[in-house]
């Protein structure tokens, strides 16, 4: 989740809403990124669709299924059906989305048998939210 957080740093860095992804696949780093909306004009580049196009290039297959990805953020709809279909088998974030988050919805958006660890490192992925958001208000 620390790699996570230096990308949701760097996505804060360039204006962009700091959210940081990262995938690990048996004990490995195999790919990072952060949220680029607004570098890419492309309402879908959130950091975990990045980082899972990232992964499946790094695998050569559509599929994480001997992944975990860490992500700043709880996932939107969008991305945890993405998730869902790439059949991730554990999913890890930080802070919740209160506004956004793929749990506020009803149904299986993740794949059945994907395991969820929530809260991990939350305060200092809220707090970055949160500092960015004041600093754009000012």
């Amino acid at each position: 989740m620390k790699v996570a957080l230096e990308e949701a740093k760097k996505a804060s860095g360039r204006q962009e809403i700091p959210v940081g992804a990262v995938v690990v696949c048996r004990d490995q780093i195999i790919a990072r990124a952060h949220n680029l909306t607004e570098t890419l004009n492309d309402p879908t580049a959130h950091a975990e669709m990045q980082a899972i196009t990232a992964a499946a290039t790094w695998l050569g297959g559509k599929y994480l299924t001997e992944c975990t990805m860490y992500v700043t953020l709880e996932p939107c709809a969008m991305c945890a059906g993405a998730l869902g279909w790439s059949q991730l088998p554990e999913l890890v974030y930080g802070a919740p989305d209160e506004k956004k988050g793929y749990t506020l919805l009803t149904g299986q958006l993740l794949h059945p048998r994907t395991k969820v660890i929530k809260g991990v490192l939350e305060e200092q992925c809220r707090e970055l939210m949160v500092s960015f958001f004041r600093r754009k208000r000012e």
